[in-house]
């Protein structure tokens, strides 16, 4: 299991850290046949894609039966480990790319991650509700919440209100202007040590 995981969440039940450990051999052998994951990123896997996924954990504990679609999911993140870490939260994980939908399948499933549905479509297709939106940057802020619009249940029950959490890096001042009071911004490098982390951030739009 590796350190950077557990020295930011010590409390993962075995079931999660076994999950966990099992992520990267996972990875790496369907990475062999579909391409999701470059080369250089499977040498700081656990870095770059999970932990980085999981630092949604450090502003909101999704609530048991929260529902959370994640939008250009890729090979699965931030879905796959945050479903993880919140086993009774629910998990749709979406893409328009068949390919990468066949890798979130075979990793949830060799998982056994029942609380995970992949999904291929493009976002302004699919149909559905949901309690909050997640996505590692696919577009530009403003596109991305008209791309996601109405796809949000108007009330919800965990400690922050429904909306979107999207994770990117560099200057998005421009792009967050038009939202004013509705946007919350976190720096993942408060959460995480590493200089990996200190360009990144978590954009949060209540809804």
């Amino acid at each position: 299991m590796p350190e950077e995981i557990i020295k930011y969440f010590p409390d993962l039940s075995i079931s999660q850290k076994d999950k966990l450990a099992l992520l990267r051999p996972l990875y790496e052998y369907w990475n062999i046949r579909i391409n999701v994951i470059s080369r250089k990123d499977m040498d700081n896997f656990y870095l770059h894609h999970v932990l980085h996924s999981l630092s949604v954990a450090k502003v909101i504990r999704f609530a048991p039966g929260t529902s959370i679609l994640d939008v250009g999911t890729g090979g699965g993140f931030p879905g796959i480990p945050l479903a993880i870490l919140f086993p009774e939260s629910n998990f749709v994980l979406l893409d328009s790319i068949q390919k990468k939908i066949k890798v979130v399948t075979e990793i949830s499933n060799a998982l056994d991650l029942r609380n995970v549905k992949p999904v291929r479509a493009r976002v302004e297709e699919h149909e559905g509700e949901y309690d909050f939106i997640v996505s590692r940057a696919v577009t530009d802020f403003a596109a991305f919440v008209r791309l996601t619009s109405g796809k949000i249940k108007s009330y919800g029950f965990n400690d922050l209100d429904n909306g979107i959490f999207y994770l990117r890096g560099g200057d998005m001042t421009n792009e967050l202007a038009l939202f004013k009071n509705k946007i919350s911004v976190w720096d993942i490098g408060a959460f995480f040590d590493e200089s990996f982390f200190q360009t990144k951030r978590i954009v949060y739009l209540q809804v």
